[in-house]
């Protein structure tokens, strides 16, 4: 006999639908598994033999054949197994089941429990939009998978249950959820600004590079607080809305990321890599593919710090993903597609000592000591920083300063203000902040008046601006006047855009 159960798997973080067919036949007990699999379904076998046999329930003595399709495309992971458990089963005790309009995707334990499983956010979306009615997961996964609206999601806890509940219905309930409150704790246990004593330029440039999702690098000696500046940077971004929610829980959920009982990451991300990262493991890669830290950090934060440190090739890896958002990587197996829309923040010392320009301590760097350091930097992701500026020390008035600086929450109101400017004016265009303005909507909507021009062209002339460094200023004087709610980008946006880009003809002049 055939049998036919709907399963799902993941291509990337997207979520596609996985046909189970099953023949069975009366004759020498085998079985076989085609359409691709890889080794972790190839051994789903003895797993659900275990758990048909632990659940009490009779294992089908018979020759068979599954077969997974589509079978061109290689089935990698274990959400596989519920679906072939029960293509099984249906020989014996589930063949008046009616399963049409069901989807199944979770790993089987010899228990017949079943185990959480990486990708489930986007499976259901995947059967949803494949016009299923039901989908059918493990229970520590229910959270997750409960936010996808026009699809009943039931949460299994084993195999026993599951079989009980398809004989005789209503054994398991629909999970519901609601997003209300989901989003109230964003900004919970996150640093304060209040702390951070003196560096108000600083600042400034932060809360402007916030509010246009710009790339930012911190150039000073150690003990400025490049990293305490750093960290404090999610807490004056705006809260995220449910489509950026949703895309950052399925990269999450794709790779194992999602915590017990976590329903949808609601703060943006801020990831923080050590510098031996590969750049496997920054961009993304590997046999089977899988998220690196800056899809990780999709819709928040990369903080490199000591970025000098990272092997060259890694942080040369970053170039492309900076322009286009995401990162494409291809395998024999297909092509995996990663959103890397994130904030680039860069710290790093002037020199390997560190005190290289420092108007007290002197560094005890040779030149050719420094330029090899500050090579490391490539001109190409150098180019990439939208603002850079200087950290300087601090005096002992400024740390001696008894009253708190301006809190989190003060350069926050002022961010979204700018960013609800940004979302009105450029509604429908899919962009939401003036980093991610294309070439075309830049001449559209970054226009210099004739002051704003002459300052643009001195300081283009003077520093020898690339095309896009050029482009790079001309987003942040859009951000500038935004911040200062202004439709027209005058010289003084320009004048504080060029301001804070130009440590590259500082430091790396030679």
């Amino acid at each position: 006999m055939i049998s036919k159960v709907n399963s799902a798997g993941i291509n990337g973080i997207d979520g596609y639908i996985v046909d189970v067919e099953c023949y069975a036949s009366q004759s020498i007990p085998k079985f076989d598994i085609v359409g691709l699999p890889g080794t972790s379904v190839k051994e789903s076998y003895n797993r659900i033999k275990a758990a048909i046999k632990s659940a009490g329930l009779e294992f089908p003595m018979m020759s068979v054949t599954v077969n997974l399709a589509p079978a061109d495309m290689i089935k990698q992971g274990t959400a596989y197994d519920l679906a072939i458990l029960l293509a099984m089963l249906r020989c014996t005790v589930l063949c008046d089941c009616d399963l049409s309009g069901k989807c199944f995707a979770g790993e089987v334990s010899l228990t017949g429990a079943l185990r959480k499983t990486n990708g489930i956010l986007s499976m259901c979306i995947a059967a949803r939009d494949a016009g299923f009615s039901e989908m059918y997961v493990p229970y520590d996964n229910i959270n997750e998978a409960s936010v996808v609206d026009g699809i009943s999601v039931f949460g299994v806890k084993d195999i026993s249950e599951l079989t009980m509940h398809l004989l005789k219905g209503g054994i398991i309930q629909p999970a519901t959820c609601s997003t209300e409150g989901l989003f109230d704790l964003t900004y919970e246990g996150i640093p304060d600004f209040a702390d951070v004593k003196g560096q108000e330029q600083i600042k400034l440039a932060i809360e402007i590079a916030a509010a246009g999702m710009h790339n930012i690098l911190l150039v000073g000696p150690p003990g400025t607080g490049k990293s305490m500046l750093a960290k404090r940077i999610p807490g004056i971004l705006p809260p995220m809305n449910f489509a950026e929610a949703l895309e950052t829980t399925k990269i999450y959920s794709a790779s194992g990321n999602i915590g017990a009982g976590q329903t949808l990451i609601t703060r943006r991300p801020f990831r923080s890599p050590h510098h031996t990262m590969s750049s496997a493991g920054l961009v993304g890669g590997g046999k089977i593919p899988q998220p690196g830290e800056i899809s990780l950090a999709n819709n928040g934060v990369l903080f490199l710090d000591e970025l000098p440190e990272f092997a060259k090739d890694a942080t040369d890896a970053l170039r492309q993903p900076l322009e286009d958002g995401e990162v494409t990587i291809t395998r024999v197996g297909g092509r995996y597609r990663f959103p890397s829309r994130f904030m680039l923040v860069g710290a790093m010392n002037p020199c390997k000592c560190g005190y290289y320009g420092h108007p007290v301590k002197e560094c005890s760097c040779s030149r050719a000591v420094i330029d090899k350091y500050l090579s490391r930097v490539s001109g190409p992701l150098l180019d990439r920083m939208d603002i850079q500026v200087e950290v300087p020390s601090l005096t002992y008035d400024e740390l001696s300063e008894k009253s708190l600086a301006e809190s989190s929450a003060k350069i926050r109101e002022r961010v979204i203000n700018a960013r609800e400017i940004m979302a009105k004016r450029y509604e429908g265009t899919g962009i939401c902040a003036n980093g991610d303005l294309t070439p075309a909507l830049i001449r559209k909507y970054c226009v210099l008046d004739d002051e704003a021009q002459n300052v643009m062209k001195n300081a283009f002339e003077r520093m020898g601006l690339s095309a896009r460094g050029y482009d790079r200023i001309l987003r942040v004087a859009r951000t500038v006047a935004d911040m200062h709610a202004s439709e027209t980008i005058r010289k003084e946006h320009v004048a504080q855009a060029v301001q804070f880009r130009n440590l590259d003809r500082k430091y790396w002049k030679n």
